[in-house]
C-alpha cells in the first residue's frame, strides 16, 4: 500500500510515496478503499509546518476522500461495495492521501450517482465548511443579503450556491477573471477586489462569509447593517476582532469545520436537486501529489484540485 508522508518542513518535493500495512478498521469503523482524494489549502499549510495541527512530520495528509467499503467490522450503515465519502476525523489526522482508510462509518454518507468519485472528493471540506458557517452559524435566510469573500475559491463557490439555495442575495468578491465562473454559479453581484475596494461597493450586509483572512475580516465590520454577522473560517481564534466585533453590536462567529453527517445529507440534497455542483480545476494520478501541491501553493485556484488514485 502506498501513503504519502513527509520528512522534513520544506516544500512539496519532499513529498514521497512509501509501502505501510493496509489500516484495520474498529468496530465502529469501516475500511475505504480510496479512488480519489480531495486537496485543501490547509494541507499546504500543514506541510509547511505553518501550525503542528497534526504533529510533527513525517505524518500523512489528506481529509477528502471518496471510495467504496471493504470488508470491515459489522456496522449497519454500510455494507462492502457501497460507495462513500466524506471528511473523517477533522482536526485529528484522517492520513486520507493513501490507497485505503479506516474512518468512522459516522463521518462518511453514500456517494449519489450523479456524483463522481472525483466530484465527492472534492465537496467534503468545503461543502461543510460552507454549509456550517451560513445554515448553521450564519442562520441565513430568504431574503438575506450575503457577501462571501473569495467566491472563486473551493469554499466560495460552494458558498454562493448554498446562499441561494437560501434564497440569499448573494455578492461576492473575486478577481475580474473569474466574474464569469462565479456567476455561472448563482452570484447576483461580483466585486472585483483588485479594482474595487469592497467597503466602498458593497452595504447593508446582513452575513458575511469569510474565507481569505488578513484584513478582510476586519474591513468587513465597515459593510455590515446593524447586527450584522460575520462568519471566519480563516480567523476563528482571533479574540481581538470578536472583541471589536462585539463592541460595534455586531456578531461574529469562527468556523472550524467539523464531520457532520447530517450537514453531508443536506449537501446531497442540494447535488440531487441539480442546486449544487463543485469545480474541479485539474485532476491530479496519486504518482505527481508534489506536482498538485506545487499548485495548490500558487494559490488562486478556481475550485478543488483532487488526487485520483
Amino acid at each position: 500500500m502506498r501513503v504519502i508522508t513527509q520528512q522534513t518542513l520544506g516544500g512539496p518535493e519532499v513529498l514521497t510515496i512509501v509501502d505501510a500495512p493496509e489500516p484495520r478498521p474498529l468496530p465502529t469503523e469501516v475500511l475505504v478503499h480510496v479512488e480519489a482524494i480531495g486537496l485543501n489549502p490547509l494541507e499546504a499549510r500543514l506541510r509547511a509546518g505553518e501550525f503542528p495541527l497534526i504533529g510533527r512530520p513525517p505524518f500523512t495528509l489528506g481529509w477528502d476522500l471518496s471510495g467504496v467499503v471493504g470488508e470491515s467490522p459489522r456496522t449497519w450503515r454500510f455494507r462492502p461495495g457501497d460507495e462513500v465519502f466524506g471528511m473523517p476525523l477533522f482536526p485529528r489526522a484522517a492520513s486520507a492521501y493513501a490507497e485505503a482508510v479506516s474512518a468512522p462509518a459516522l463521518h462518511l454518507i453514500r456517494k449519489p450517482a450523479s456524483l463522481s468519485h472525483v466530484e465527492a472528493a472534492a465537496l467534503p471540506v468545503v461543502g461543510l465548511t460552507a454549509w456550517q458557517g451560513l445554515v448553521d452559524l450564519g442562520g441565513v435566510t430568504e431574503g438575506a443579503r450575503v457577501l462571501v469573500h473569495g467566491g472563486g475559491g473551493g469554499v466560495g463557490h460552494v458558498a454562493i450556491q448554498i446562499a441561494k439555495a437560501l434564497g440569499a442575495h448573494v455578492i461576492t468578491t473575486a478577481r475580474g477573471s473569474k466574474r464569469e465562473f462565479v456567476e455561472g454559479f448563482g452570484a447576483d453581484e461580483v466585486v472585483d477586489y483588485t479594482a474595487v475596494d469592497f467597503t466602498e461597493a458593497v452595504r447593508d450586509i446582513d452575513v458575511v462569509l469569510d474565507t481569505l483572512g488578513g484584513d478582510t475580516a476586519e474591513r468587513s465590520l465597515e459593510v455590515l447593517r446593524p447586527g450584522g454577522h460575520l462568519v471566519t473560517a480563516v480567523a476563528e481564534e482571533d479574540a481581538r476582532l470578536a472583541a471589536k466585533y462585539a463592541a460595534a453590536g455586531m456578531r461574529f462567529s469562527g468556523i472550524a469545520v467539523d464531520p457532520d453527517p447530517v450537514a453531508l445529507r443536506g449537501l446531497v440534497e442540494l447535488v440531487e436537486q441539480g442546486g449544487l455542483r463543485v469545480h474541479v480545476q485539474e485532476t491530479f494520478p496519486f504518482e505527481r501529489v508534489a506536482d498538485a501541491h506545487r499548485v495548490l501553493d500558487a494559490g488562486h485556484l478556481q475550485g478543488k484540485l483532487v488526487l485520483t488514485v
